[in-house]
């Protein structure tokens, strides 16, 4: 017995609000990061939910849930260098610090 696409649906859009809030709340900036990364792994789910559902056969939407992992590392490894420079200047990750960098 399989379990319908309406539930991986559901998985994926909380997961994605989550981030969203996450993302809109936080004022820490690894508390931010990993908010997009919930964002990214809802949009994976989708990919290989509707691949899985649609066209069984073919492997569209795991070379795409591929891709979107692979951007994710990337992305995370630039917003780690990002962040630990910020801390090394300002001595705080809080976004209140990214804006003093301005001056």
């Amino acid at each position: 017995m399989s379990i319908p696409v309406e539930y991986y649906l559901i998985v994926s859009t909380l997961l994605f609000f989550i981030g969203v809030y996450g993302f809109v709340v936080r004022k820490n900036l690894i508390s931010i990061l990993m908010s997009i990364e919930l964002m990214l792994n809802a949009v994976s789910i989708n990919f290989v939910a509707f691949n899985r559902f649609v066209y069984p056969e073919h492997l569209e939407g795991y070379m795409y849930s591929l891709f979107v992992i692979v951007v994710a590392a990337a992305e995370t490894a630039v917003a780690i260098s990002i962040i630990i420079n910020v801390y090394r200047k300002m001595k705080n990750i809080d976004t209140k610090s990214i804006n003093e960098l301005k001056n």
